[in-house]
């Protein structure tokens, strides 16, 4: 049986902007959100990608990968300025 979902407190950007999308599209506001609730409910989130993979997250920080990144690009040509 069909549910029924209200959101409260859109602003008025975030409005326009599926306003737009809707129209884009040929579609009502309603039916723009109902095919992306759509799409949103058939994806897996991240946790079961992981588990259905068998992937683990990575026990490496962003910090470690902006440092070795710095690292491998060596100093900026303009950093002595």
């Amino acid at each position: 049986m069909p549910k029924t979902v209200q959101i409260r407190d859109i602003d008025d950007e975030v409005y326009a902007g599926l306003l737009r999308r809707a129209a884009e599209e040929g579609v009502t506001v309603p039916e723009l959100l109902r095919r992306e609730a759509a799409k949103l409910a058939a994806r897996p989130s991240i946790a079961e990608w992981l588990r259905r993979t068998g992937r683990r997250p990575s026990e490496v920080t962003t910090e470690q990968v902006l440092r070795n990144l710095d690292e491998w690009r060596g100093e900026w040509p303009d950093a002595g300025r």
